[in-house]
């Protein structure tokens, strides 16, 4: 591609690559100029107009970006997204419902380094999306791009981003209650963990609040409703048998991991009772804030 300034006369077919008024109306960039406009800007006594010219084998932004993201999304619906219809270099690519996002992070940053002018930037992995929510833009930055580079980009990525969807639709929260001071908070736990679930498109579809002893948070286990089984206990779960891990395993249940590096939120356990996920929230869970929880 040739970028610079010519003669108006030199100028048909060529990209406009900035903006100007003509007979009162705007002459967008990125228009192709054909021999109408030519002869307006010619009329309006402009001696010099700057354009981009595209060479043999060039690729115009539009196309360019129409091509990369049908590579990176070969099957919209199956990756959970839509695409924007292609205009200025650009393809928006956002959430058709809830989920997380799941990337190729290296085939990504692979194509982002074959062309400068060739980008796509995205949410980081994993995370959590609503429906609509933009997760990602290819971006053409020039007019126009070489097409072997084009091609290049394309098969570097090809299917690197999906939305992996929400598999499980309800879950069944037990609050555990130490004194009068944790029932208080229980309140705000339930409606922090809702608002989680519900971002995810996730129901609520019981709580049970009891007392923070083994037995009761094992019955409790067993007989809650939902798809998975989330506990939040009134005092912290501080080893793998604790109050809560041993409660599962009295429930007939299994703990398959306790702690997660990450903080707030390292005194968090997962575990499983017959044939659901089982997670043992830490107690940051009861804020809305970004936190731990937020990763499982």
């Amino acid at each position: 591609m040739r970028f610079g300034t010519v003669a108006p006369a030199e100028a048909e077919g060529a990209v406009l690559a900035h903006s100007m008024r003509l007979d009162g109306r705007k002459l967008s960039k990125g228009t192709i100029l054909t021999g109408d406009h030519v002869a307006r800007i010619l009329a309006a006594g402009i001696g010099g107009v700057t354009v981009a010219r595209l060479d043999p084998g060039d690729i115009g932004e539009d196309r360019a970006a129409a091509a990369l993201a049908a590579a990176l999304v070969p099957d919209a619906g199956a990756a959970g997204l839509t695409l924007s219809v292609p205009h200025a270099g650009r393809v928006n690519l956002h959430a058709a419902g809830p989920g997380i996002v799941d990337l190729d992070a290296a085939a990504i940053h692979g194509l982002n380094l074959i062309d400068p002018a060739i980008t796509f930037a995205t949410l980081a992995p994993m995370t959590r999306t609503t429906p609509g929510m933009l997760v990602g833009t290819v971006k053409i930055i020039s007019y126009a791009v070489p097409g072997a580079a084009l091609e290049r980009a394309c098969e570097a990525a090809r299917g690197a981003i999906r939305l992996r969807p929400v598999v499980l639709a309800s879950a069944g929260l037990i609050l555990t209650e130490v004194d009068k001071e944790s029932a208080g908070l229980s309140r705000k736990a339930e409606a922090a963990v809702a608002a989680r679930l519900g971002a995810l498109g996730i129901g609520l579809a019981d709580v049970r609040s009891v007392p923070h002893d083994e037995v009761a948070i094992a019955a409790a286990i067993g007989s809650v409703r939902g798809a998975m089984v989330l506990i939040l206990t009134g005092a912290a779960t501080s080893d793998l048998y604790d109050t809560a891990p041993q409660a599962l395993r009295r429930a007939g249940g299994t703990v398959t991991r306790f702690g997660m590096p990450v903080d707030p939120g390292n005194l968090l356990f997962l575990g499983r009772h017959d044939a659901r996920p089982v997670i043992g929230l830490p107690g940051c869970a009861r804020s809305p804030a970004l936190n731990g929880a937020d990763w499982v």
